[in-house]
């Protein structure tokens, strides 16, 4: 379930006046509009607001001719600034920051349409805050509302927590003149629903997008009664509660899935995911015949996995384990391409659409052994991040290429025939493997490495040529149904 596409159709509805029935008893909002505009003059004659300038030359009555949709009977558009007080923030200079005083919000503490100010919060001098950040105090229950970006249509109720606060230069503040506790969540709603913001925004340099605090005063507002304005809020409040619940579970469920799958492997490397066949040639067996090098360890010390199985090293049961070369790019021709590390997708797969290409004059470098074949697990074996990303080649995504060579930051792990090479890469692929390579990273911070060294001595415990494949075949079928689950969360 795509809960955003949900949530922005309820406020479609909403603003249009299709959430809620009207009721023909509610006070009209164009006597609302007079009983807040009356509320305006008066803050304005006791000098607690300033007339805008526009405002001072515009009529108090416009005429909107040219509205985005029509609206309910006893409904009416308005401007912003009609029912709102509408401010820009401000930045003072640097020596006006401190580490204890005034709370100072900046568009990063707009967080999930919520001001999360222990991220990097920022404080200012209270003489500042009271001086020249007059204009931008804020006050409980003030709607803040981000002008520049991308993205756009950030949104926040200044919260009890903040009795005292101010802000940057990035956002405005938005205080209805009156029913400030109706008013600041209808409005919210109505611009989170963003057809209003996205119709006034300009595109400034550097893909900028901005709102101006004049197109901010002047955004267009359909004003349903008061009465309805409260249902409405209701109404929303009701299906947002719907929506996080629903988006919690989700969660709760995605990240339960990726646990299964995890205990999954955890299961299926230890011999307890499908039972053991005492007529399955041993796995001693199977070794002593396709590596006559096979030194056996002492299964004594293996007493947890099943009788038939077999404790080696990865290296023992590989024709080749290396990392590949650093190769000579082409622009220009794209012929052979390069297997890196973003060709191992984060969700699973792999593709080469962001591969770069061999310089043709170099192929005869690359040796048969290194073109990639089905089969071979890859790993990235550098980068914070993207280390140990393990994934299973096929050489159905080469197309119409005649091969693909991997980069120095690819290891590749060619099992031996008569080892199941999707076995193997269902243990590498498990928990405890995965931080057995983070644990066994080297180099700095911001470049890991993973030695071959450290896969050639991997411990793996080898089952039964015969159990590796009913194994497969169980892990296979278990996660076809864990992402049938995904996908039906997802649609």
């Amino acid at each position: 379930m795509d809960t955003k596409i949900l949530r922005q159709k309820i406020l479609d509805l909403a603003i249009r006046g299709k959430l809620v029935p009207q009721d023909p008893n509610d006070e009209p909002a164009s006597i609302l509009l007079e009983r807040i505009k009356a509320e305006k003059e008066r803050l304005i004659k006791e000098g607690k607001i300033k007339r805008s300038k526009k405002s001072a030359k515009t009529s108090d009555t416009p005429h909107y001719g040219n509205v985005p949709f029509a609206v309910p009977k006893g409904w009416v558009w308005c401007r912003l600034e009609d029912i709102a007080y509408v401010a820009s923030g401000s930045t003072p200079d640097k020596t006006c920051f401190v580490e204890n005083g005034i709370p100072y919000i900046k568009m990063y503490n707009l967080r999930n349409q919520k001001i999360d100010f222990a991220y990097h919060p920022q404080y200012i001098t209270e003489e500042v805050h009271n001086g020249k950040l007059l204009r931008s105090r804020t006050e409980v229950g003030d709607l803040i509302m981000n002008i520049v970006g991308p993205p756009l249509g950030k949104l926040a109720i200044i919260p009890a927590t903040l009795p005292q606060a101010n802000f940057n230069q990035a956002a405005v503040l938005i205080r209805p003149y009156k029913f400030k506790k109706v008013l600041v969540p209808y409005l919210k709603a109505y611009l989170e629903e963003m057809s209003e913001i996205n119709s006034i925004a300009t595109r400034g340099s550097a893909g900028q997008v901005n709102i101006s605090l004049t197109q901010s005063q002047n955004m267009r507002i359909p004003l349903p009664p008061l009465n309805e304005v409260e249902r409405i809020i209701n109404e929303v409040v009701k299906y947002d509660l719907l929506i996080e619940a629903v988006e919690y579970e989700t969660i709760e469920l995605q990240a339960l899935i990726i646990s299964i799958k995890n205990k999954i492997l955890d299961l299926a490397i230890h011999g307890k995911l499908v039972p053991q066949d005492s007529n399955d040639e041993p796995a001693l067996n199977l070794l002593k015949r396709i590596n006559p090098d096979f030194t056996p360890c002492d299964n004594g010390q293996y007493r947890n996995i099943p009788k038939n199985w077999c404790a080696c090293k990865l290296v023992d049961i590989c024709s080749f384990l290396s990392r590949g070369k650093s190769p000579k790019y082409s622009e220009d021709d794209k012929t052979y391409p390069v297997f890196a590390q973003k060709c191992n997708l984060k969700d699973g797969d792999v593709s080469l659409e962001q591969a770069r290409f061999l310089d043709p004059s170099t192929i005869n470098k690359w040796n048969e052994v290194y073109k990639l074949q089905t089969g071979d697990i890859l790993v990235n074996s550098t980068g914070t991040g993207t280390v140990g990303r393990t994934r299973l080649f096929n050489t159905n995504c080469l197309g119409n290429y005649p091969f693909v060579v991997p980069d120095s930051h690819v290891s590749v792990v060619r099992v031996l025939k008569s080892i199941c090479p999707q076995y193997i890469y269902a243990y590498i692929s498990s928990d405890s493997i995965q931080q057995y390579m983070e644990k066994n990273l080297a180099g700095s911070t911001n470049q890991k490495e993973l030695y071959i060294g450290v896969l050639e001595n991997m411990q793996i415990f080898l089952p039964p040529l015969a159990e590796q494949q009913r194994i497969v075949a169980r892990i296979e079928e278990l996660f076809s149904t864990l992402d049938n689950i995904q996908k039906a969360l997802e649609a």
